[in-house]
């Protein structure tokens, strides 16, 4: 079943618990962490994952667009995330593993990320230590971009690896994920969707919920 997991980025920050529980029918809270410095953008941090924690029974989906991740995994992991993604291009691959292995240490899930100008092979050395790949479908910063159709040729590439390497893996995607978008992203092997505007912009937020799981 494809799972849905709504960004508070497009929540409003002054209510963010009536917006996390706003979208209680999802499966994952996916929640952005950008440092200014790997991304030009400043969102949130370890303080606000552990205030959301006790108001969502679903798993936080940490994403983290910080530099050299490992330094913060284990304070996310405390902080209450269930899952901590963390981007290739943002150290080194002995880093990164180190830092898969401190998630791990943490009793959580860990994932790695490609932006769109970064080839599917670079997750391969990380493959069979992770629970997700997520794939980027915009350049990693802001919300509300628009879906980059050429990056679904990476998803069947890494779903491809997924399946041969370590089928237990899930395939996420993320940026501009919407009801004109979703179904490429599924036909190309995703089985995680992330979604911001497309969910809170929507009148009804179970029912896009429903219509971005297929």
């Amino acid at each position: 079943m494809v799972k849905i997991s709504p960004s508070i980025l497009s929540a409003d920050f002054a209510n963010l618990e009536r917006d996390i529980q706003r979208i209680s029918t999802a499966d994952y809270v996916h929640v952005d962490v950008m440092d200014g410095m790997f991304v030009p953008n400043i969102t949130i941090g370890i303080p606000v994952v552990k205030a959301i924690r006790p108001v969502t029974a679903l798993p936080l989906d940490v994403h983290l667009m910080i530099v050299q991740p490992g330094r913060y995994v284990r304070q996310f992991c405390e902080a209450g995330a269930d899952l901590v993604t963390m981007h290739v291009e943002a150290d080194t691959e002995e880093n990164l593993h180190a830092a898969i292995d401190a998630v791990h240490s943490a009793g959580k899930r860990a994932g790695v990320v490609v932006k769109p100008g970064t080839p599917a092979e670079a997750v391969r050395p990380y493959i069979r230590d992770v629970e997700l790949v997520l794939v980027m479908t915009v350049e990693p910063g802001f919300g509300g971009q628009s879906f980059m159709a050429d990056q679904m040729g990476k998803v069947r590439a890494v779903r491809e690896m997924i399946d041969a390497l370590n089928p237990a893996c899930e395939l996420e995607v993320d940026g501009g994920v919407g009801p004109d978008t979703f179904r490429a992203c599924i036909d190309a092997g995703a089985n995680v969707l992330v979604a911001g505007s497309a969910v809170y912009g929507a009148e009804d937020i179970p029912a896009r919920i429903r219509l971005l799981r297929g």
